[in-house]
Parts: structure tokens; C-alpha cells; sequence
């Protein structure tokens, strides 16, 4: 019998983006800890965040989900990587809604005045529900910013979800 190697949650090299074959329990833990973390930052929007997130692996089926918990609010940052800062996008949610920010959202058209700010290169739009991401509008910010990354997603594979360190830190404290 051979046993079935565990493949590392680990990034490429810059520069790189594959996908990563997460193992069933590993990932079931982190479900379960994002729900957890969704339950006391977000309470009524797990809902449009289930959503949501369905819709953004839809549309990037390999991309890596990497969740960060602050004080109050959490973020699940989508990236070609297993590399935070590589995230293209985020969901932040907490008790007063969701947030879908872009990370390189100064270089983005925005005819529509969609994208709010509070400096720096991110910008987020308030959203009122999954269907806004399919508002024109949003779906060509969307793929202005796919194309403007430099690190391309996979385009096969599975997505993963990863706990980063620190949340896992604050929440055994």
C-alpha cells in the first residue's frame, strides 16, 4: 500500500501561482473556523457571505482563500498564492455588512463612482448582496484587475482555504 503524500499549503516562487491540493480535514478545520469567525464578527450576513464567496470561487476556482480576524471584523483575501500580499481581492465583513475591496483599485476605471476610499491603493464597494458583483460595472472592475496582476491565478485546480498565523494566535488568546 502506498500512502498518499500531504501536499504542503506552501507558495510558489514569486511569480508563480498553482494550485494546492488541501487536504479534506485541513480544509473542513478552516471552514470551521471561518464560520466561526463569520458567527461573532458578522452576525446576520453569513448568508450574503456564503454568497459571495461561491460566486468568487466561481469565477476563480483556484484561487487561495486566506483569512485574517481583527478586532471586530475579519477579511478573506483572494490570491494566486498561498501569499497574502498577493491578494487581488478581498470580502471584509463585519457587523455593519460586507465589504468587497480592490487591492489595486487607484489603477482601475470606476465610470460609476462605485469604489470608496480611505487611502492607499485599496477600494471597496458596500455590497448589498452577490448579485452586485455581476453588475457590469463591477464585473469589468473585476477583470481590469485580473488583468492588471501580475501574479496570474491558476486555471485549473481547487481553491484553499488558510488560517493566517496570527488569527490563529488571537483566537487561542
Amino acid at each position: 500500500m502506498v500512502a498518499k503524500k500531504k501536499a504542503a499549503v506552501r507558495g510558489p516562487a514569486r511569480g508563480e501561482a498553482t494550485a494546492v491540493d488541501q487536504p479534506a480535514a485541513e480544509r473542513r478545520a478552516a471552514e470551521a473556523l471561518l464560520a466561526e469567525l463569520v458567527a461573532a464578527h458578522a452576525p446576520g450576513h453569513a448568508k450574503p457571505i456564503s454568497a459571495i464567496r461561491k460566486a468568487l470561487r466561481k469565477r476563480l476556482p483556484a484561487a487561495h482563500e486566506i483569512v485574517y480576524a481583527y478586532n471586530g471584523f475579519f477579511v478573506i483575501s483572494y490570491s494566486p498564492s498561498v501569499r497574502g500580499y498577493e491578494g487581488l481581492f478581498g470580502i471584509r465583513g463585519d457587523a455593519a455588512g460586507v465589504r468587497f475591496y480592490l487591492t489595486r483599485a487607484k489603477e482601475l476605471p470606476d465610470p460609476a463612482k462605485l469604489l470608496r476610499s480611505s487611502g492607499g491603493q485599496a477600494r471597496w464597494i458596500d455590497l448589498e448582496s452577490p448579485a452586485a458583483l455581476k453588475r457590469p460595472e463591477v464585473a469589468a472592475m473585476i477583470d481590469a484587475a485580473i488583468a492588471l496582476n501580475t501574479v496570474p491565478f491558476a486555471r485549473e485546480g481547487r481553491s484553499s482555504i488558510v488560517i493566517s498565523p496570527s488569527t490563529k494566535k488571537r483566537r487561542q488568546a
